[in-house]
């Protein structure tokens, strides 16, 4: 069970000053250099554009650039870069990642995905197509890696033959993943092969396990996308550490759910609706329709507590953390991905946060790895 960290770069209104967006960008900086000295294994950031408060991430590129100056031996996980163009043409996106993890020596995770109506229609993307071009886009960026002489000849991209450089540290390539917001997208990572990142805030353990059974099960008839499969499943959701259970939801962990929660229905969702006509990808609203916790949200209404008590959430002191996360591993999966910098939980808490998950949370499942290894070599 990897214990890695994500970054939305969320900052709710209102905010402190006319500096707010910048520090809140360095004190993100400084929680993620404290996670590389205490041991977590990869820190994940995200790609969105145009979602004030919900993620101010529209550069992580240049913003994972400057972690991997300041880190040792955390991975740099790009999670996600959008693959649909113009967000990001292919060749940018084989140029950027070689780069990256030359400069981090060798530690990036490649993740990707494509959005949501909002988004794309702000860089003129036709929805409807955008699921066609990530499939067309991972399937020749592994190949641009691979070989000095390059050239494809595809519906959505028409490359004469060129060396595109520089190319990966890591052999073959970087691990390959895809975000999983809904069954199509688990089933899609199972089918090419690479890793799924799924999102744990809106469904049961037992829902998950049922995604991650399926994952695992659709793998074996998948062909992969790049040269090196990637077979694992990591799920991300909100988590904070304290001393207690209490503290840690007084200082914002199961408020920072409904926050999360209600931006999405109440801003993201609602501009879906409103673009729903041109067709493509609906995130938000497949959220709607699929999760049963969001039918009560939008009804009667859910509590920080829900989210606590069906361990959506992982809240709470070490020893709750680490049952909560027990959970998830004894359900097939092989990492958490934590949402610590989330909705209004402040810096200093989350510092604490990390440095509490470094002192038992992480040692408890790297003792458990450790254990897996030798009974392995032994048998």
């Amino acid at each position: 069970m990897k214990i890695d960290l994500l970054y939305e770069l969320q900052m709710p209104k209102p905010w402190d000053g006319p500096n707010a967006e910048a520090e809140m960008f360095w004190e993100s900086m400084a929680q993620i250099e404290l996670a590389d000295q205490v041991g977590f294994d990869t820190i994940w950031c995200v790609e969105h554009h145009f979602q004030t408060e919900y993620a101010h991430s529209s550069a992580p590129e240049v913003f994972l650039a400057a972690v991997s100056q300041r880190t040792q031996n955390i991975r740099i996980g790009h999670g996600v870069v959008l693959l649909p163009y113009p967000f990001n043409h292919p060749i940018r996106v084989a140029e950027r990642i070689a780069t990256l993890d030359i400069l981090s020596r060798g530690r990036v995770e490649f993740g990707t995905g494509r959005s949501g109506l909002h988004e794309q229609g702000g860089f003129e993307i036709p929805s409807d197509e955008s699921r066609a071009m990530w499939q067309e886009a991972l399937s020749i960026i592994p190949k641009m890696w691979a070989t000095d002489s390059f050239s494809h000849d595809g519906h959505y991209f028409k490359i004469p033959e060129r060396n595109v450089i520089p190319k990966p540290v890591q052999r073959p390539h970087p691990p390959i993943w895809l975000a999983c917001t809904s069954p199509d997208s688990w089933n899609i990572a199972a089918q090419n092969r690479i890793g799924a990142l799924g999102l744990t805030l809106m469904l049961s353990v037992e829902e998950m396990q049922a995604h991650v059974d399926r994952y695992r099960e659709a793998q074996k008839g998948g062909t992969p996308a790049g040269a090196k499969p990637n077979d694992q499943a990591r799920i991300f959701t909100i988590a904070h550490c304290a001393e207690t259970d209490r503290k840690a939801m007084e200082q914002g962990g199961g408020e920072a759910a409904l926050w999360y929660l209600d931006f999405i229905l109440n801003k993201l969702l609602k501009l879906e609706i409103a673009q729903a006509e041109s067709g493509g990808a609906k995130p938000y609203t497949q959220f709607i329709e699929r999760y049963s916790v969001l039918k009560g949200h939008a009804g009667q209404g859910l509590s920080p507590e829900a989210f606590d008590r069906e361990d959506m959430i992982i809240t709470g002191d070490p020893d709750t953390c680490i049952r909560k996360i027990e959970r998830y591993a004894e359900a097939g999966v092989d990492g958490i991905l934590c949402l610590m910098q989330a909705g209004r939980i402040q810096h200093p808490d989350i510092m604490r946060s990390i440095e509490l998950f470094g002192k038992h949370v992480v040692p408890h499942f790297k003792a458990k790895e450790q254990k897996a290894q030798a009974a392995a070599s032994a048998g």
